[in-house]
């Protein structure tokens, strides 16, 4: 049995655009990717309201031997998150979470250099930031990115993904001030499953969205 929803992020991306349609063609929105797979995603939104974009840097702080599985996130400006959960359930110590999180900040930093090329990070204040990803699992790298962006104070907070699953929704309508998503199966696989294609963006990919964005005189 097909799971797939969507062809591809950029179908993805073009379906949630429309749900997005309510932001388009104002000066105070700025779409906001979580690289890497949300870029794709984001660069329709960004095309179809004529809104700038740009990255939110995020990286998932794995457990120590079981990476895939997250203990926390960091987030471009140096927040972070921390999965209590996880880390009382398996023992993790304060000196182990530290020293993940200095591993993921580094690489966070690096990824940052090589998707900004020197562009500076866009000011949020008073701004409508739209949080885009390729969908919501555990939702523990967007939970960093609202932290992130929440401290710049902008006007307001969306999260907006193609897939995700029930729970997530009404979960992150908590903590966002608003949540559009274009598709919430029952049962929730996974993220990847609702996809034809889900081949891993790569770093050539992202950069090649940003600059094509940047071209448009709404990103200038």
């Amino acid at each position: 049995m097909a799971w797939y929803e969507f062809t591809d992020r950029r179908e993805a991306g073009r379906a949630l655009a429309t749900l997005l349609a309510h932001y388009a063609n104002r000066s105070d929105a700025v779409v906001l990717a979580l690289p890497r797979g949300g870029v794709p995603v984001a660069f329709e939104i960004a095309s179809a309201l004529k809104a700038p974009l740009d990255v939110l840097v995020v990286r998932k702080i794995g457990v120590p031997l079981q990476r895939e599985l997250a203990m926390g996130a960091v987030a471009s400006g140096g927040t972070y998150t921390m999965n209590g959960d996880v880390i009382e359930a398996l023992g993790i110590t304060s000196a182990d979470f530290l020293a993940t999180m200095q591993e993921e900040f580094e690489e966070l930093r690096r990824r940052e250099s090589v998707y900004r090329q020197g562009r500076p990070s866009p000011s949020l204040a008073g701004k409508i930031a739209l949080l885009v990803d390729d969908g919501l699992a555990t939702g523990s790298s967007m939970r960093a990115a609202i932290d992130a962006v929440r401290a710049q104070k902008p006007a307001k907070v969306v999260v907006a993904v193609p897939v995700a699953p029930v729970e997530a929704r009404d979960e992150f309508r908590l903590l966002a001030d608003e949540v559009v998503c274009a598709y919430m199966p029952q049962p929730f696989i996974a993220v990847g499953a609702h996809y034809r294609d889900f081949g891993q963006v790569s770093d050539l990919e992202v950069g090649e969205l940003l600059k094509k964005a940047g071209t448009t005189p709404e990103a200038a």
